[in-house]
């Protein structure tokens, strides 16, 4: 990862799955995904995905939901790394972490966020570090424990309470 330019563009967790473009008929990801942290995963070959598309209008229309809400992140994404600064974005991207790890501490490293959104690593330390002195967060040699939730969403930017209601609203 050192050296390489990287973006965050969405984020999958369990309640989700990478792929979703076979159920649009292209083969092919435009992406790359990188695992952030363990656990569990279910694999299935291309084949049996189609087929079972093919055999069920329910899971259909579950998947289209669910590419619609990606479309939706991807947006947003791109707009929130043209127009919001660091700190806010960094705020969006912990808070998407912890609701994907549904965890208050997980493993993250200043490199690996630098890469996830884009910047230098010194903007990762300084934005990091207004937030631990704000009592949200704490960081200790890549431990992450989010302190204080609700403090967090208000240092966000508005693309998480964007992301979050797309989710309420299509995929609860």
């Amino acid at each position: 990862m050192s050296g390489e330019v990287g973006l965050e563009v969405g984020m999958v967790g369990r309640e989700g799955m990478l792929g979703s473009q076979l159920s649009l008929g292209v083969g092919a990801a435009p992406l790359h995904a990188l695992v952030q942290g363990p656990g569990p995963a279910w694999r299935l070959e291309a084949g049996a995905f189609n087929a079972e598309l093919e055999c069920s209008a329910a899971l259909r229309r579950e998947i289209g939901r669910y590419v619609y809400v990606l479309m939706t992140q991807l947006a947003t994404s791109a707009g929130c790394a043209r127009y919001h600064e660091i700190g806010p974005r960094l705020a969006r991207w912990l808070l998407m972490s912890q609701d994907r790890a549904h965890a208050r501490t997980f493993h993250m490293t200043q490199e690996f966020l630098g890469y996830m959104l884009g910047v230098r690593r010194v903007g990762i330390t300084e934005a990091a570090g207004a937030l631990q002195r704000a009592g949200l967060i704490e960081y200790q040699r890549g431990r992450l424990t989010v302190l204080d939730r609700a403090g967090l969403e208000a240092e966000a930017c508005n693309c998480y309470a964007a992301d979050r209601k797309s989710y309420a609203e299509l995929l609860s």
